[in-house]
C-alpha cells in the first residue's frame, strides 16, 4: 500500500509542476524547441524500487514433510542514478542510466507440524545497476511528451553474503545469493518540459535471468530449485 501511495503522489507532484510550469510560460509557446536537436543529454534521478523474487519450488519439495510453502514478500527501497542519453534518430533514443539501488525483501518459509510456524528470511541488497535500454518517444505535444522503452543490464550485488559461513543454528542460518545478475526490462513514460530542464516520471520492470540462489545444504535452500529477480521502479528524472 505504501508503494502505490507513493506512485499517486509522484504522479500528483507531476502534474502540478506540468500545470504550473504551462501557467508560468502562457501554456501554448513550448519550452525547450530544440530539446531533442541536441546528441546528448544528461541528468539524474531518483526512484522507489519494490524488488521481489520469483520462486521456483525444489522438483522434490514434498520430501520436505513439515515444510508447506515458500513465498517472497517485497519491500520498498530507493534508487539514486545518473542519466545519459544518446539521440539516434528523432524519435530514437540510447539510454543509460548506472545507478546505486538499496533493496530488500523477505523469503517466508511456513512449517506445519505440532507447531505452525512462519520463519523469515530477509534478504539485504545494495545493488550497482548497469541498465541500457532504447527508448521510443511520441512527438511532443505542447510541453508534454511520452515514451516506452526496452532493453537489458548488469547488476552488482555489493551486500551478497556468498562467502559467510553456514551456521549450525537453523536460526541463524542465512539465503545466500550470488553477486553478479543480468536482466531485461520494459518501461514506459511520461516527460514535461518546463522552462530550463525536462522532467519526466517512469515507470519500469526489471526481470533476472540468472539463478541467484547458492545451495548450501539447509532447508532454506534446499527447498527452492531457482531464485531470480524481479523489480519494480518507479523514477522521476531531471535532464537539462
Amino acid at each position: 500500500m505504501k508503494f502505490i501511495k507513493n506512485i499517486i503522489l509522484a504522479l500528483c507532484l507531476t502534474f502540478a509542476i506540468n500545470i504550473h510550469a504551462q501557467e508560468q510560460g502562457g501554456g501554448n509557446r513550448g519550452n525547450l524547441p530544440n530539446y531533442y536537436h541536441e546528441k546528448l543529454h544528461f541528468g539524474f534521478t531518483l526512484g522507489i524500487n519494490r524488488t521481489n523474487f520469483i520462486i521456483h519450488s525444489a522438483p522434490n519439495f514434498e520430501t520436505f514433510d513439515t515444510l508447506k510453502w515458500v513465498r517472497s514478500k517485497p519491500k520498498t527501497g530507493f534508487n539514486l542514478g545518473i542519466v545519459s542519453e544518446l539521440r539516434l534518430h528523432q524519435y530514437i533514443t540510447l539510454r543509460f542510466v548506472p545507478n546505486l539501488s538499496f533493496a530488500e525483501r523477505n523469503l517466508e518459509y511456513y512449517f506445519e507440524g505440532h507447531d505452525t510456524v512462519i520463519k523469515k528470511k530477509s534478504v539485504e541488497s545494495t545493488f550497482l545497476n548497469f541498465p541500457l535500454d532504447f527508448k521510443i518517444r511520441s512527438k511532443r505535444l505542447d510541453n508534454f511528451g511520452a515514451y516506452i522503452l526496452a532493453g537489458g543490464g548488469y547488476s552488482l550485488d555489493l551486500a551478497s553474503k556468498r562467502k559467510q559461513q553456514t551456521s549450525e543454528d537453523p536460526n541463524e542460518q542465512i539465503v545466500k545469493l550470488k553477486r553478479d545478475d543480468f536482466s531485461y526490462e520494459v518501461g514506459a513514460g511520461a516527460e514535461f518540459y518546463l522552462e530550463y530542464f525536462k522532467f519526466a516520471i517512469e515507470l519500469k520492470m526489471t526481470v533476472g535471468t540468472r539463478n541467484l540462489l547458492i545451495k548450501d545444504n539447509t532447508i532454506y535452500s534446499n527447498s527452492i530449485d531457482k531464485l531470480n529477480s524481479k523489480i519494480f521502479l518507479i523514477s522521476l528524472t531531471f535532464e537539462g
